[in-house]
């Protein structure tokens, strides 16, 4: 197993592989809009706000024009992850991607509490309301970002054009969820008796990503940008593993909002992955989407990803 050292650096490159671009260091969050120009390789230049929501501030980027393409990130992750796919996307979309609240760039207002998906939900409603002239988005979420979107589609489906959930931990909807359930108890047991280190080392064993190998030399942007996502594994784990994995899709609100939902799968994920989501489709009556790369594939393979995105929305839209 890696030391906390090993896992700084494991992932800082697993991120340089996700972004494919630098990711530079954000400006100053005082709410005013921003644009950056003159990157080359960066076509689509980024406009960074924030906007202000009951018990937070959420920081946003807004890449190209076209209708509106929400995606939502997932666990401790933010915005930055999502800068290869958003470039892809934005000669199509006006694509936002946001820091979840409490993640990053998007302070709490009071001291961490158990996250909520029904909060998170809400926090992207009022993006789509503000930044979508009142017309509904095309939303894409991965990981617990997949399941907020679920949560978004249920609780607020006039909000939603269609959603692309890509392997939501739903865990629930397994015919026997108590290993899966069993398994995060037992990392948030860990970090209560061991600390953070030994708890991010048993996540990322869960995750399969122990025995990835880590980089020479990396860009500073992306150690600073992996250094925010680092930072948050304490609010994650303390606050965001287990309220995720409890939480139960609405199936029901679900087919009576009859919002056009897909659900994407890795080629690559292993079960842990892929397995809630395969079981969450057969609840929908869909067949799954299949997506290149596993649980991150969005980033090494993303302008695949971005093709088999664009596609999902079109068949699903109505």
């Amino acid at each position: 197993m890696p030391n906390r050292r090993s896992f700084l650096t494991l992932a800082a490159a697993m991120l340089a592989t996700w972004a494919g671009t630098p990711v530079r260091p954000a400006e100053p969050d005082d709410g005013a809009p921003r644009r950056a120009t003159g990157d080359p390789a960066m076509p689509h230049p980024t406009e960074t706000s924030a906007l202000k929501v009951p018990g937070a501030r959420l920081y946003y980027e807004v890449r190209g024009r076209g209708p509106l393409l929400l995606m939502i990130a997932g666990g401790p992750t933010d915005a930055g992850v999502f800068t290869a796919l958003a470039q892809q996307l934005a000669d199509r979309y006006t694509v936002v991607t946001y820091d979840p609240r409490g993640n990053s760039r998007s302070p709490l207002d009071a001291p961490p509490a158990d996250q909520d998906v029904d909060v998170h939900a809400d926090d992207a409603a009022r993006l789509i309301a503000a930044l979508g002239d009142g017309g509904p988005a095309f939303v894409f979420g991965t990981s617990g970002g997949a399941q907020i979107g679920l949560n978004l589609a249920a609780r607020h489906p006039q909000r939603v054009h269609s959603l692309v959930a890509h392997e939501p931990p739903c865990v629930l909807m397994l015919d026997d969820p108590s290993v899966a359930i069993a398994k995060d108890r037992a990392i948030l047991d860990t970090y209560r008796r061991d600390g953070l280190d030994a708890a991010v080392r048993e996540f990322m064993a869960m995750a399969g990503l122990d025995d990835a190998g880590g980089p020479a030399d990396l860009p500073p942007e992306i150690l600073e940008t992996f250094a925010r996502i680092d930072a948050n594994m304490d609010y994650f784990i303390a606050h965001g593993l287990m309220p995720l994995s409890l939480y139960r899709p609405d199936i029901d609100r679900l087919r009576i909002a009859a919002t056009p939902i897909a659900i994407g799968i890795g080629e690559a994920s292993n079960q842990d992955a892929a397995g809630p989501g395969r079981a969450l489709a057969a609840r929908l009556g869909t067949e799954p989407v299949a997506f290149p790369g596993d649980h991150g594939g969005y980033g090494p393979h993303a302008g695949a990803f971005a093709e088999i995105l664009h596609s999902a929305f079109r068949r699903t839209g109505r």
